[in-house]
């Protein structure tokens, strides 16, 4: 009964902050006499405490797709991804049907080095079983973070492999990096890749920035391809390095937050050169904040394809047990007034993942004319006067379909296998020293180094014996050369960092290509932009 009466007095002291704030005491009078009676009266023991908790779940899961709720053992977990670094083996993982999955092994991490892949679940650790156990993200970090240098054995169930695959990981500094890579792209052409938007991306963007200038950077390729998002004043820090202070980049408003202007401030210098923006169907929240401020002001033009649409904006509110919501509290608008949000039906997240996962069967990822948005959400850009959309993600001002050409079944079991990172981890290990000998760095590995005949024949024999992925000589053909691009791309991960990674990927890539022909040819395009 002690619980139940801490829980009492909580659900009382809510029930008359709801009385005065929002004239909801009939509501809340309600749930806390509810609580009482089941506290009181009901005829077996229950636990309160965690039916609280799956009726705030049940509530927030019929507002929208964004609101959800973050247990006390969880919270640090979910705000990490944001902060600092920590010392662990390296994986975002999470935890589904009491089963301990990974998302992503982090780039470069401890993880990925021994080939562990998304998708693998990790069912023993250090002897202990820890499937079906009602396993926490505590409990999670208590197995897998510790001291650099200490080492954490796992086996892991992996779809496609016959049985299970065991790693012996070597604990490191894990740095949550946001810039993947910055470098000269072509002469007086910067890239930056950038992965999330969180605490520290604007001062790693900056650095990022003035390390291409020395290199004589003029234009910029921005690449959010793939980011999901993160902090909105981190977008606007960012947007602000491309305008005068003052000037609108967002703004958020909602039922009971009035309107809030997020203007440009004053980061040292405003990039003058020319600038494109690459996105991809993966691009959200935040990345649409930055790419939406840049078309509407017609700043700079972005490529690729049309982004995922979220525009709801999340507070973290804390509860009195160490719990907390993320609540949506506003919606945000691009400097046009554009709602970038993509319809949602009551919070139903099935249907929203099923709606976002039709793009590519309705023919969207291949053809623009398969986009379709009302004339009702239609907006002009601030200087030029282009036709943009909103109401469901940004569409990118020129258009690239995704690349399918190399894309076979083999291929893709080869993938699912995690024979690439396996492969790759496994013939560096046995060959580092005369690789690193032959080339001593990433210039010398990039012109020199070729994936031959005979090593492609090793890594399909690999695939085989380890991975159980029977040889298919036809499809061979067709992914082949898509296999020896992601196969030397990853050996340059492995002997050197995630930079020279996309060094060696990013010229065979399709979108790249147009934005070297879109600057290329600036003549050609220059109406997207101011003058």
């Amino acid at each position: 009964m002690k619980k139940i009466s801490s829980l009492l007095v909580v659900a009382m002291l809510f029930g008359c902050y709801a009385c005065t704030a929002q004239s909801t005491s009939l509501g809340a009078y309600k749930l806390v006499r509810f609580v009482q009676y089941l506290g009181g009266n009901y005829v077996d023991t229950i636990n309160i405490n965690n039916m609280v908790d799956e009726a705030i779940i049940d509530m927030l899961s019929k507002l929208d797709p964004h609101s959800f709720y973050i247990s006390k053992d969880d919270l640090q977990a979910m705000n990490e991804p944001l902060e600092g670094n920590f010392e662990g083996i390296g994986v975002e993982f999470s935890i589904k049907d009491d089963t301990l999955m990974v998302v992503n092994p982090i780039v470069g991490g401890p993880s990925e080095k021994v080939g562990v892949l998304a998708g693998d679940r990790i069912i023993v650790i250090d002897g202990d079983t820890v499937a079906g156990i009602g396993l926490k993200i505590a409990d999670v970090h208590k197995y897998l973070r510790g001291k650099k240098g200490t080492k954490v054995h796992i086996t892991v169930l992996r779809r496609g492999s016959s049985g299970p695959m065991e790693f012996t990981i070597t604990r490191d500094k894990i740095p949550i990096y946001s810039v993947d890579a910055a470098y000269m792209i072509k002469p007086k052409v910067g890239y930056i890749k950038v992965n999330k938007f969180a605490s520290t991306t604007t001062q790693e963007f900056v650095d990022a920035m003035k390390k291409l200038e020395k290199q004589k950077m003029k234009d910029l390729i921005i690449d959010l391809r793939g980011n999901g998002g993160g902090l909105l004043n981190t977008a606007y820090e960012m947007a602000s390095m491309f305008f005068e202070p003052g000037k609108l980049v967002v703004y958020t408003k909602g039922r009971n937050n009035p309107r809030t202007d997020y203007l440009s401030v004053n980061m040292g210098s405003v990039f003058k050169g020319r600038v494109l923006v690459l996105i991809d169907e993966n691009s959200a929240s935040s990345s649409e904040i930055l790419t939406g401020a840049i078309q509407d002001w017609d700043r700079g033009i972005v490529i690729g394809r049309r982004s995922f649409g979220k525009g709801l904006v999340q507070n973290q509110l804390p509860l009195p047990d160490g719990s907390a919501i993320r609540l949506t509290v506003s919606r945000y608008y691009t400097p046009t007034g554009r709602q970038i949000q993509r319809p949602y039906d009551d919070g139903n997240m099935e249907k929203y993942v099923k709606d976002f996962a039709a793009r590519e069967t309705n023919g969207e990822l291949f053809s623009a004319d398969s986009v379709h948005f009302p004339d009702s959400l239609k907006f002009r850009t601030l200087e030029r006067g282009k036709t943009v959309y909103g109401g469901g993600g940004i569409m990118p001002d020129i258009f690239v379909a995704l690349d399918t050409s190399f894309y076979t079944k083999y291929y893709a079991m080869l993938v699912r296998s995690g024979a690439f990172n396996q492969f790759v981890s496994t013939w560096v290990d046995a060959n580092r020293k005369s690789l690193t000998s032959t080339y001593p760095n990433f210039e010398q590995f990039n012109k020199k180094f070729v994936f031959t005949d005979a090593l492609v024949n090793e890594f399909v024999a690999y695939a085989e014996s380890h991975n159980k992925v029977k040889p298919n000589p036809e499809q061979l053909a067709v992914s082949r050369n898509e296999i020896v691009l992601q196969m030397k791309a990853m050996i340059a991960m492995q002997l050197f960092t995630s930079n020279e990674y996309y060094e060696v990927v990013n010229p065979s890539n399709e979108v790249i290509k147009r934005a070297f022909e879109v600057f290329e040819h600036w003549d050609k395009y220059k109406h997207l932009v101011k003058n």
